[in-house]
């Protein structure tokens, strides 16, 4: 899903789509798909982690908040200019890496980095 063309997408009135950090953090515009999304209320979701270079794996291989490339602070902005206020949802694939930790450590390591880096 591309976060510029979500809110043109011809959808029942309850339908709404969410916004991904690894989908918007390399698309141009993507601030302004947000922007449309947001005014259509259509911003359900907010998705959080962050793509590593280089990485070695598309799905599974994906970083921790602060550990790889995308701009989190800029998305968080404008998510929050669009009106989103619902909660943010980290997804952390990472089947080499933060799957393999005690889930206490990388709660805390969430929770701080939330807290440090979005």
């Amino acid at each position: 899903m591309r976060c510029a063309t979500s809110s043109r997408r011809t959808v029942a009135p309850a339908s709404a789509w969410p916004s991904t950090s690894i989908t918007c953090g390399g698309i141009p515009n993507s601030s302004a798909g947000i922007e449309r999304a947001g005014a259509a209320d259509r911003l359900f979701a907010y998705h959080l982690c962050d793509w590593l270079v280089p990485t070695t794996d598309l799905l599974n291989d994906r970083g921790m908040m602060g550990d790889g490339v995308i701009d989190l602070p800029l998305i968080r902005s404008w998510m929050e200019a669009a009106g989103y206020r619902g909660m943010h949802e980290v997804e952390i694939f990472s089947a080499a890496n933060w799957w393999k930790r005690d889930p206490d450590e990388v709660l805390l390591t969430c929770q701080k980095r939330h807290a440090d880096r979005t």
